[in-house]
């Protein structure tokens, strides 16, 4: 049982106000997921591609960190810290070195994109969004997940969301049943996932439909032929969001539409703080069909 909260603001007015309404909605959701808690938030992108990394020892390891990698690719880096997570803004060519120089150094990378950041960690979810500042985050759109732990370890690592591609990120409910299977055939294409989580699994799905050619909407729907299990997935991309539920849809799920956002939530009480909640079109996503909101 875990907890699935998104939101995609229609107006630009409300883009300040982003993470204070998704805090409280992913604060809503502890129960659904006490042991660990994370967001994506999509905002303004700036010159080159952000690339959000975690630490356990962020004062050692962030400290010199935009300077030294400056000086290995040999050109200027931004960096800004928030807690165990920095963000580093690097030119989109020098991606691939980063990465190498990153993980060299022991850094794990939690995404990569040109509006994207990740913050995720163990604990509660209203520490996890005070710790990280979330309420003061702006943005176009974002998802979040509280997680109760069933397939694996609870660890910074093994909380949501995912992140297999640039802008792209998946959160989960439910459990897949043959992850092994696609693991492997997955690892077979390029995209090979790096942890023992089920939902990273899904994620390298969906990135490696996307990178095939296929659009988000063509992707989740793939995910109904090709994974087995119970699912409600919810995918953050640059331009939108997307919303599917395995074909039983025995785990819970609520959207919600006004003409300033769409709303999703594992349960209707995450809208409870939204503004307009109460004249906004309320429904439960079917089962076996694909929902998605792009701009």
């Amino acid at each position: 049982m875990c907890g699935i909260v998104g939101l995609f603001l229609k107006k630009e007015d409300l883009r300040p106000r982003l993470g204070d309404m998704l805090a409280d909605m992913l604060i809503t959701m502890s129960d659904r997921g006490p042991d660990s808690a994370g967001i994506a938030i999509y905002g303004d992108q700036g010159d080159g591609h952000k690339i959000t990394v975690q630490s356990d020892t962020p004062d050692t390891a962030f400290d010199g960190l935009d300077t030294a990698l400056g000086d290995r690719l040999g050109a200027p880096v931004k960096m800004k810290t928030n807690d165990t997570h920095a963000v580093l803004t690097v030119p989109a060519e020098a991606l691939e070195a980063t990465g190498a120089f990153l993980e060299a150094r022991g850094l794990r990378i939690m995404g990569v994109g040109e509006a994207m950041e990740i913050y995720k960690e163990t604990g509660l979810p209203r520490d996890v969004a005070t710790r990280f500042g979330l309420r003061a985050m702006g943005g176009s759109h974002g998802i979040g997940h509280t997680r109760m732990a069933t397939e694996s370890a609870v660890t910074t690592l093994g909380a949501h969301p995912f992140s297999t591609d640039a802008d792209q990120c998946l959160v989960h409910n439910g459990s897949l049943s043959n992850h092994n299977t696609m693991r492997r055939v997955l690892a077979q294409k390029g995209f090979a996932p790096k942890t023992e989580n089920d939902t990273e699994v899904a994620a390298c799905y969906i990135s490696f439909r996307i990178a095939e050619g296929a659009n988000l909407g063509e992707a989740l729907s793939g995910t109904l032929e090709d994974l087995d299990g119970f699912f409600t997935f919810v995918m953050g991309t640059k331009t939108g969001f997307g919303v599917v539920r395995d074909p039983i849809a025995c785990k819970p799920a609520v959207m919600a539409e006004t003409d300033d956002y769409v709303a999703f939530g594992s349960e209707y009480r995450a809208f409870a703080g939204l503004p307009g909640i109460d004249s906004a079109r309320v429904w439960e996503p079917e089962p076996a069909t694909v929902y998605f909101w792009e701009r």
